[in-house]
C-alpha cells in the first residue's frame, strides 16, 4: 500500500514546492538566494547550523544518507531552520543576514508574508538524493562554474580549506565519498599529500558530476541549471529565466552592484603549478559533460 505525502508545516504555514540552490563551493548559490531572499513570498535560510550538522554528517559517512530515516531527520532540521522567531536570525551566519537585508536579530521575514521556504546553505548539493526523497515536490536550481575559477575562490576562504586537513580522513570516513572527491579508501593516502588547489579541483569534480546526475534523474519541471557566468555577466536574463522556472516574480535588484569575482580572474589569482594541475581537471571534466564544447 502507498503512503500517504508528508505533510510539512512550518509556523502555520504548509510547505509547497520548497526551493533548494545547489552548486559546488563558491559556484553562485548565495548569489540567487539573495535574489530569492528579496523576493515576495520567499523565507531562504542559508547555512543554519541545525542544517549544517546534519549535512556533514552525512558528507562523512554517506551510508546514512542512504538510510530510511535520512530524509525524515534532513526534513526535520530543515523545518527548524524555517521556523519564524524571535531571535531566528540570531542564529544564521553573516552572509545570511546580510543578503537579507537584516540589520538587528529580529526575523528576516514575518510570517504572515511567507508561502514558499528554500535554502541555499554550503554544500547542499552533496544532500541532493535526500532532499528528493523529503521534499518529491521540490524545485531545485544548480549552479555551474568554471572549476579554475572555483578553485581560486575555495584557495582564499579559510571556511573550505579547513576540510582539506589530513585529519579530515578520520577512520570514521567512509568511501565513496563525493564530498572529498574520492572514490576508494586506498586514494586517501595520495589525497593527504595532494596540494590544496588539486583538492579544490576534486571537490569540483565531484560536484559537477553530481549536477549532471541530477540533469539526468530530474524532469525539467524540478530542475534549472543556471552558469555562474550568465548569473554574473547577464543577471536580468538569469533572473527572468529563475522566476519563469518558479512560477514567481524573483528579484535582480540584489545582483546588481555586487562586488563578485571576476569571471576568468583564475589567470591572475592561481600559482603556475596550482594553474596547470586545476586548469586539467576542470577542463577536462566540463567538456566531458557537455557544459564546454571541445
Amino acid at each position: 500500500m502507498r503512503l500517504p505525502p508528508h505533510i510539512l508545516v512550518v509556523n502555520g504555514i504548509k510547505v509547497r514546492r520548497p526551493v533548494f540552490v545547489l552548486g559546488a563551493p563558491h559556484s553562485g548559490a548565495d548569489l540567487v538566494a539573495r535574489a530569492l531572499k528579496r523576493s515576495p513570498g520567499f523565507h531562504v535560510t542559508m547555512g543554519r547550523p541545525c542544517v549544517a550538522h546534519v549535512l556533514y554528517a552525512f558528507a562523512r559517512k554517506p551510508s546514512i544518507a542512504r538510510s530510511s530515516g535520512a530524509a525524515r531527520v534532513l526534513r526535520d532540521a530543515l523545518a527548524e531552520s524555517w521556523q519564524v522567531l524571535r531571535d531566528s536570525c540570531g542564529t544564521c551566519p553573516d552572509t545570511c543576514r546580510e543578503a537579507g537585508g537584516v540589520t538587528g536579530l529580529g526575523p528576516c521575514v514575518a510570517t504572515n508574508t511567507v508561502t514558499r521556504f528554500g535554502d541555499a546553505g554550503p554544500d547542499l548539493l552533496y544532500s541532493a538524493p535526500v532532499l528528493q526523497r523529503a521534499f518529491p515536490d521540490a524545485r531545485f536550481v544548480q549552479l555551474i562554474r568554471d572549476g579554475r575559477d572555483v578553485a581560486a575562490d575555495m584557495l582564499d576562504d579559510p571556511a573550505c580549506l579547513a576540510w582539506f586537513r589530513p585529519v579530515m580522513l578520520a577512520e570514521g570516513t567512509e568511501f565513496p565519498n563525493d564530498f572529498l572527491g574520492l572514490k576508494r579508501d586506498e586514494h586517501g593516502e595520495r589525497w593527504k599529500d595532494l596540494p590544496v588547489a588539486g583538492k579544490s579541483a576534486l571537490r569540483w569534480r565531484s560536484a559537477v558530476r553530481l549536477s549532471a546526475s541530477l540533469r539526468r534523474d530530474l524532469p525539467a519541471e524540478q530542475l534549472l541549471t543556471l552558469r555562474y557566468e550568465d548569473l554574473v555577466l547577464r543577471p536580468a536574463r538569469s533572473v527572468a529565466g529563475l522566476g519563469e522556472f518558479l512560477e514567481t516574480r524573483v528579484s535582480k535588484v540584489a545582483l546588481y552592484g555586487r562586488r563578485v569575482p571576476e569571471v576568468g580572474s583564475w589567470r591572475t589569482r592561481l600559482r603556475p603549478g596550482d594553474r596547470a594541475l586545476v586548469e586539467k581537471v576542470a577542463k577536462d571534466e566540463l567538456t566531458r559533460l557537455g557544459y564546454l564544447s571541445s
